[in-house]
Order: C-alpha cells, then sequence, then structure tokens
C-alpha cells in the first residue's frame, strides 16, 4: 500500500529552499521599485531565435494597445553552457535598448547542474527573491524560453487573469507556421489530431468538472515556454522542483498539491518554433521525434468512456473531501461507489478522504493507488487517437446541445449558450 503519512510542506523548509539552493544571486542590480513582473528566458545555443525573442518582451502593451510602462516588468536571460554568441546578442540588445530592464547571465554550468530543470529553477528562485525584496507577495514570475515570441500584451494578459484571483496563468502555445510546414506530412497530422484531442478533452472537463477560475473557454497548456505564478504560491508549493526534465510538469504537480488556482486563458499566447532538435530530453521536439518514428502507426490515448468516469468522479470526490474537512463523518457506504468506479479500495478511500489537507493531494494519490492497483487500467483500455476525436467531438456537441435547451428554457442560464459556443 502506499504510505498515508501526508504533511503540509513547512513555510520554515520553504525559506530555507529559497534562499539556501544558491548562495550567489544570479543578478546583482537590484529592481526597479515599480517592477511588478519577473520575465525569466533560459538559452541555451538561441543565437538564430533569441533576438524576436527580446524584441517581443521589448514591445509589450496593456489590454489598450498602448505601451506598457517598462519599468512595471524585468528580464532575466540565463545562458548557460552555450557554443553560440547567444549572451553576447542578448547584451548588444540590452545595450541597444537601454530603457529595456534586461539583466543577461553567462555561467558554464557543471555537468551536475547542466540541464533546463536546473537552470530554470535557478531562475524562478532569482526571481522570487528580487521580487519579494520589493514586497510584491503577488509580484508574478513569468517563463518563456529563447525560440518562443510571446504576444505584444502577454504580461499584460498575465497580469489581467492574476488580477481576477488566478494563481498561475497557463498561456497558449501556438507552434509558428514556417517550422510547421516543414514537418512531413504524417508528423503535421498527428500534430493536428493532437491538438484537438486535448481541446475537446478540456471542453469535456469543462461541461462534467468545471471549475469557476478556470472555465471555457480555456486550453490545456501550462508549459515553460508561457506558465506565470504568483510569488506567494510560488513558496506555498515549495518552488521549482530540482529535476532534470519536465521540470514545468513537476511544478504543476506541486502547485495542483496545494490547491493553486489555474487559468488556462486563451488571451495569453506565444508562438515557439516546432524544431525536431531540442534542448532538452523531454519537450515538443522530442514528442514531433516520436510522431516521426510511428509513421503510420495508430497513436493510442485515453478513451471518453475513461475520460467522462474520471472528470464525474473526481467532481464527487470533491464534495465529499470538502464535508469531510468541515468535520462532516464520510461512511463507507457514500465512497463504495466511487471506490469501485476509481478501481480502488473503499477503507483506503474513506482513509485518505480524512488525511489529506487539500484536494489535490488526494486526488494525486488516488491516482497512483490507481496505477498500484491496476484495476483502471485494465478496465479502460487505450483506444485509436481518429476514435477518441470522432467520440468526444459527438458527445461535447451533445452536452451543448442539452446546455442550450436549458437555457433557453431558463432564462438566467443564457450565459452558457454564449460560453458552450466559443
Amino acid at each position: 500500500m502506499l504510505s498515508t503519512s501526508v504533511q503540509q510542506p513547512s513555510s520554515k523548509l520553504l525559506q530555507v529552499h529559497l534562499s539556501s539552493i544558491h548562495l550567489d544571486r544570479l543578478v546583482s542590480i537590484p529592481p526597479a521599485f515599480d517592477c511588478e513582473v519577473c520575465v525569466i528566458v533560459p538559452v541555451r545555443d538561441e543565437a538564430e531565435l533569441l533576438e524576436p525573442c527580446l524584441t517581443a518582451l521589448l514591445h509589450q502593451v496593456d489590454l489598450q494597445n498602448k505601451r506598457l510602462d517598462p519599468r512595471r516588468y524585468e528580464v532575466i536571460v540565463f545562458a548557460n553552457n552555450c557554443r553560440d554568441h547567444s549572451a553576447a546578442i542578448a547584451r548588444q540588445f540590452g545595450r541597444q535598448h537601454p530603457e529595456f530592464r534586461l539583466h543577461v547571465v553567462e555561467r558554464h554550468l557543471a555537468p551536475a547542474d547542466d540541464y533546463i530543470g536546473r537552470v530554470r529553477q535557478l531562475l524562478t528562485d532569482e526571481s522570487h527573491r528580487r521580487l519579494m525584496s520589493l514586497r510584491r507577495q503577488r509580484g508574478i514570475i513569468a517563463s518563456t524560453d529563447g525560440d518562443t515570441q510571446v504576444a505584444p500584451n502577454w504580461i499584460a494578459a498575465n497580469q489581467h487573469e492574476i488580477d481576477q484571483g488566478a494563481d498561475v496563468v497557463g498561456g497558449r502555445i501556438i507552434s509558428d507556421r514556417l517550422s510547421l510546414s516543414q514537418l512531413t506530412p504524417t508528423v503535421r497530422l498527428s500534430y493536428w489530431r493532437s491538438v484537438y484531442y486535448h481541446h475537446l478533452k478540456v471542453k469535456l472537463e469543462s461541461y462534467l468538472d468545471a471549475d469557476p477560475m478556470n472555465c471555457w473557454p480555456r486550453h490545456h497548456h501550462n508549459y515553460g515556454a508561457s506558465l506565470a505564478v504568483t510569488t506567494e504560491m510560488y513558496a506555498k508549493a515549495g518552488g521549482m522542483p530540482n529535476v532534470r526534465t519536465p521540470e514545468d510538469v513537476e511544478f504543476c504537480k506541486a502547485l495542483l498539491r496545494v490547491d493553486a488556482q489555474f487559468r488556462h486563458s486563451p488571451r495569453v499566447r506565444v508562438v515557439t518554433s516546432a524544431r525536431q532538435e531540442g534542448r532538452t530530453e523531454v519537450g515538443f521536439a522530442n514528442q514531433l521525434a516520436q510522431w516521426t518514428a510511428m509513421g503510420e502507426q495508430a497513436h493510442l490515448v485515453e478513451s471518453l468512456g475513461a475520460l467522462e468516469t474520471r472528470f464525474r468522479t473526481r467532481r464527487h470526490l470533491r464534495m465529499l473531501w470538502q464535508h469531510a474537512l468541515n468535520g462532516y463523518p464520510i461512511q463507507l457506504e457514500e465512497i463504495k461507489d466511487a471506490a469501485y468506479t476509481l478501481g480502488i479500495s473503499g477503507y483506503w478511500l474513506q482513509n485518505e478522504l480524512k488525511r489529506a489537507w487539500t484536494f489535490g493531494v488526494l486526488f494525486e494519490r488516488i491516482e497512483q493507488q490507481q496505477e498500484q492497483e491496476g484495476i483502471w487500467g485494465s478496465r479502460w483500455a487505450l483506444v485509436e487517437l481518429e476514435s477518441a476525436i470522432d467520440s468526444l467531438r459527438r458527445r461535447t456537441y451533445w452536452l451543448y446541445k442539452n446546455q442550450l435547451e436549458m437555457s433557453l428554457e431558463h432564462p438566467k442560464y443564457e450565459h452558457y449558450e454564449q460560453q458552450a459556443s466559443n
């Protein structure tokens, strides 16, 4: 059985992590008093794409399309172990635009630290330190990549979502058309099918387990190319995990464990390259390489039945967990159906409902227990991607029609029609 010893992270341990991960500061120049956002850009051999990346960050506008005050944000470029002139390009860019608060850090990391997870951790820890020196509890640590161009209102759109109550904002990541056009037709088709599958998947989730903070329209991206988090939530989650890759995925898991409020905002956008030779062991380039190797082989994904069962059961469990949190005794009879549906022990689930200090911790442990017991996996076999898309498309359309009829019968639900049609 899995260990049932769960403790809420100690704030003292978080302070140790954030203050002693590295003794030297990456940037010696203090942040400007008006700084609210610290943008981090990890770079490795990005001489070809770095200048467009910095240009996009330089020319930021607010949501009214007016020039964003450059004093409100700063950018830290961390060039590590580069074999090209990436750092020199960034420094030259800073000299050409003195009003742009750009800090360039160049380091040659030892082999033990030479990976993107460590680099992004150093950057996010430094950003947290700088923003907290200004007492910015809701300051924003915003991550992007050296091969990525953020939208003109990227900073303002992230700020808007956080002002609305989000703790974490995942931006929509769009692959640039030129690099997509250079992919083989088979890989390009795999890419678009994957995009459509995940679009339908989160649409189904929005119908069956709606999150008021993360309502439709939305997407599923929460990756390093566009990921913003408040300083407060960064510390609460324990900072960026020191893992090799994918560090952004592991960081989001840590944020879910503390029930951070996510917003997968369609108004926050970036464009990134679809190159097939990546800078990390795991990432989009790696996925493209896998699709290339698979050729015409069928791609297997979760079925509609598995997804719908998970979303509906998760919603029910969230209600039970909230009751348990408020001191309501959860009886075995109340959870036996949910436990059977999830393929786990009812006694185990009853105990976990009492012990989990956040719903994020509870559901992560449920998924781990499902994998260990193996019942869920044997019950829900993976299906071919094309079949899953067809089933999801039909199901989400039916749910849309159902909500549309509800809105027509009950005028106070008119907002459903507008949300579902987007």
